[in-house]
């Protein structure tokens, strides 16, 4: 790949970092109890940390008293650049949740299934410690844009893959299990990258995060490890998938083929095109879409009845 074909790739990335942290600043954060840089695990003296966003006390209340319920925001940046500074949920913080944005090992630090045992990492670390920062995280909806929609798919899909768990953050005898994803034109499936999406994609950005080019059989093996498409079984969490039409990495048909298979395995799937919109937060979470953001969390997280009292 040319290093002019590469800068482009990363300019994409660059804007849809820059379009989420605009959409993002549209909330107000006045109001919000704001604990940053929480040091969440160290691995191998790479310290990894969070955000946590706490709801203002005039919020909307919680059934029956809860806590707030627990949101958690992974920032994309084609898993090799992005910051946790990254968190475009604060309008939802603003209504009653809890927020957490994460940081995890990007691709010029370690390469896979680090991140992900880092994001599960998280979300153990994140249940184990509701009690101390006041939050509900008996049920946790996970949400995220580009690698981070990929990430956040992932979490939705492998509560049970092993191989995916690791033991980052220790508390492993709490769940990495999540109980709602959105995902935001982020990957699903990594073989067919190639035909559903931008070519060059697969072969930088993407073999940059698995370590090998996925022609190879190694490569191969990895990107179906990684890809959430695969390992879609009939208790996992409802998703709602947000891509738009003109996305110059992602295509249509990669969401689309998840939400297909998602459906064919009778889980409940919510897939919303956006006509003419790019890889750009701003361009895909307008309100219309942000209405359905909230209806699911609503439905799954602040409203359903917590995991310990079924």
């Amino acid at each position: 790949m040319t290093r002019r074909r590469m800068f482009w790739i990363c300019g994409c990335v660059a804007a849809s970092l820059m379009g989420s942290a605009a959409w993002a600043q549209q909330a107000p954060e006045a109001e919000l109890k704001v604990v940053k840089d929480i040091e969440y695990a160290n691995v191998d003296g790479v310290s990894l940390k969070l955000d946590l966003y706490l709801p203002p006390a005039n919020a909307a209340a919680q059934p029956s008293g809860r806590k707030p319920p627990l949101l958690v925001w992974i920032h994309g940046g084609g898993w090799r650049y992005g910051d946790k500074a990254d968190f475009p949920l604060r309008w939802l913080v603003q209504k009653g949740y809890a927020g957490a944005s994460i940081n995890y090992r990007l691709s010029d630090v370690a390469l896979f299934p680090a991140g992900v045992h880092d994001c599960k990492g998280a979300i153990r670390w994140l249940r184990a410690n509701a009690e101390k920062y006041g939050y509900d995280a008996t049920r946790i909806g996970v949400s995220g844009g580009s690698a981070g929609g990929h990430l956040a798919a992932l979490l939705g899909v492998t509560g049970d893959v092993q191989e995916l768990e690791g033991d980052v953050a220790g508390h492993t005898d709490r769940s990495s299990r999540v109980q709602a994803v959105v995902n935001i034109f982020g990957p699903t499936d990594f073989p067919r990258l190639a035909e559903q999406g931008h070519p060059e994609f697969t072969t930088s950005l993407v073999a940059l995060w698995l370590g090998d080019p996925i022609s190879g059989k190694k490569g191969k093996d990895l990107a179906r490890l990684a890809s959430p498409i695969y390992h879609i079984t009939r208790d996992d969490p409802p998703f709602l998938a947000i891509q738009g039409t003109k996305d110059p990495l992602v295509f249509v048909p990669q969401v689309a083929s998840f939400h297909e298979a998602y459906e064919k395995a009778g889980l409940e799937s919510n897939l919303q095109i956006i006509e003419g919109a790019q890889h750009n937060m701003g361009q895909v979470l307008d309100e219309e879409r942000k209405k359905l953001v909230e209806a699911l969390f609503e439905r799954h997280i602040r409203r359903a009845v917590p995991d310990r009292e079924k």
